[in-house]
C-alpha cells in the first residue's frame, strides 16, 4: 500500500474550497460571539475558565494516548505557571510536562514555529521517560515508524511514516509551510483549512519517537490562535477524546490520498463543535455568577459547598444528577439535615428536583442559552 507521503503530489494537498466556505464563515462568526461573551466575565472568572480549559485539554490530549493524569494537580501546576498561584505543586513528571507544554502554547502562540520550539515541547512532554532513544530531537532509529495493532492471528499496519532519514528535510519543509500560511504570511490560508492541514501534515511526518499526537494537537491550537490573533481556548482535545474512534478513522483515510477535502470537512466540524462547547462553558460561568449573586447571604456553608462541587462538573453536570447520598458524602450532614438543605435549595430556585424516593435527583436550575 502507498501512503500519502509516497505519492508524487506530496505534500501538495488538494481540496474543494467551495465545500469549506460555509464552515469558515461559521467559525469566524462563532469566534466573534465567543470574544463578545468573554467581556461579560470578571477577571477572576476569565482566569478560572482559562485554567479549566487548558487543564482539561491537557488531560484529554493525554487520555487520547492512553495516559490518565490528575486534574487537580494539573490545574494547580497551570495556575502556578500562569502566575495565578504562588506555590509550586509537587506533581509527576508527566503532569508537569503537559502543563508546561500547554502554558507555553498559550503564551507563545504568535511566535513563528521553529525546530527549537518543537524540541522544547517534546522535552517537556517526555521528561522522565528513560525508555526512549531520542528526547528533545527528531527520531533517528532505522526501523520503520509504524502504527500497528495486533491480534492473535495477525499484525495490522494502520500507517507507516516516512523513514527517519527523511524527517529533517520533511520538517524543514513543514516549518516553511506553517510560517508562510499564517495570518500575516505570504501564502495565508483560511483558518480551518490551515489548522486541518497543519495537524494532518505534522502527524503524517510523525517526526518524534513518541508524543506526535499531542504535539500535533498543540499545533492545531497554535494555528487557530495565530489565525484569530489570540488564544482561542476551545476544547479541541476534549471533543476528539469523546469521538476517538472517528478521529483515528478520519486520519487513516486521509493518510491514503493528498486530496483531503473529507479530512478538512471532518476536522473543521470538530473545531466548530469545540467552539460551541467553549461558548456553553462561558454561558455556564455567567449563569453561575448570577445564581450565587441571587443566593448571597441566603444559604449555609454546606449548601454553598455542594453548589460549588456541582458547578465544578461543568455544563455536562453532576453525572446522573445530585442524590441525597451525594450530598451526605460531600457535606457529612445527617439525613434529616440533608433533606432540609436540599428542599431549601429547591425553594430558593437553586436546584430543581426529578423522580421520587430513592430515585430523587437534583439539578442546577440555570438556563444557559
Amino acid at each position: 500500500m502507498q501512503w500519502n507521503w509516497q505519492l508524487p503530489d506530496w505534500p501538495n494537498f488538494s481540496y474543494d474550497r467551495s465545500k469549506l466556505e460555509a464552515m469558515e464563515e461559521r467559525f469566524l462568526l462563532g469566534f466573534g460571539l465567543l470574544f463578545g461573551a468573554f467581556k461579560h466575565l470578571t477577571d477572576e472568572e476569565t482566569d478560572q475558565l482559562t485554567v479549566d480549559i487548558i487543564s482539561n485539554e491537557a488531560l484529554k490530549t493525554s487520555e487520547i494516548e492512553g495516559e490518565y493524569l490528575n486534574r487537580e494537580s494539573l490545574q494547580s501546576s497551570i495556575r502556578h505557571q500562569l502566575g495565578l498561584e504562588a506555590d509550586r505543586p509537587q506533581i509527576s513528571p508527566a503532569e508537569q510536562g503537559i502543563a508546561e507544554l500547554m502554558t507555553s502554547l498559550y503564551r507563545s502562540f504568535p511566535d513563528p514555529l521553529t525546530h527549537e520550539q518543537l524540541f522544547q515541547w517534546h522535552g517537556m512532554l517526555l521528561q522522565g521517560r528513560w525508555n526512549l532513544q531520542d528526547v528533545g530531537c527528531y527520531r533517528t532509529h532505522t526501523e520503520p515508524m509504524q502504527i500497528v495493532s495486533a491480534t492473535r492471528n495477525e499484525i495490522k499496519i494502520h500507517f507507516e511514516a516516512p523513514p527517519s532519514i527523511r524527517v529533517p528535510i520533511e520538517m524543514d519543509r513543514f516549518l516553511v509551510w506553517f510560517n508562510q500560511t499564517s495570518a500575516d504570511g505570504v501564502h495565508r490560508l483560511p483558518v480551518l483549512v490551515r489548522v486541518g492541514i497543519a495537524h494532518l501534515y505534522f502527524v503524517t511526518i510523525h517526526p518524534f519517537e513518541d508524543g506526535n499526537g499531542r504535539i500535533g494537537r498543540a499545533l492545531a491550537e497554535k494555528s487557530l490562535a495565530q489565525s484569530v490573533g489570540q488564544p482561542t481556548l476551545i476544547a479541541l482535545s476534549h471533543l476528539i477524546e469523546k469521538e476517538k474512534k472517528a478521529y483515528y478513522n478520519a486520519l487513516a483515510q486521509a493518510n491514503r490520498s493528498n486530496d483531503i477535502t473529507s479530512w478538512l470537512l471532518y476536522f473543521g466540524q470538530m473545531i466548530l463543535d469545540a467552539q460551541t462547547y467553549t461558548q456553553q462553558r462561558i454561558e455556564f460561568l455567567i449563569e453561575k455568577a448570577k445564581l450565587f449573586d441571587k443566593l448571597r447571604g441566603r444559604i449555609n456553608t454546606r449548601q454553598a459547598k455542594v453548589l460549588v462541587r456541582i458547578f465544578r462538573a461543568g455544563p455536562e453536570g453532576f453525572t446522573g444528577g445530585l442524590s441525597a447520598g451525594n450530598y451526605i458524602s460531600i457535606t457529612k450532614a445527617t439525613k434529616s439535615t440533608t433533606t432540609r438543605d436540599l428542599n431549601d435549595l429547591v425553594d430558593k430556585g437553586a436546584l430543581f428536583k426529578t423522580g421520587d424516593l430513592r430515585g430523587t435527583r437534583y439539578f442546577l436550575a440555570i438556563h444557559p442559552h
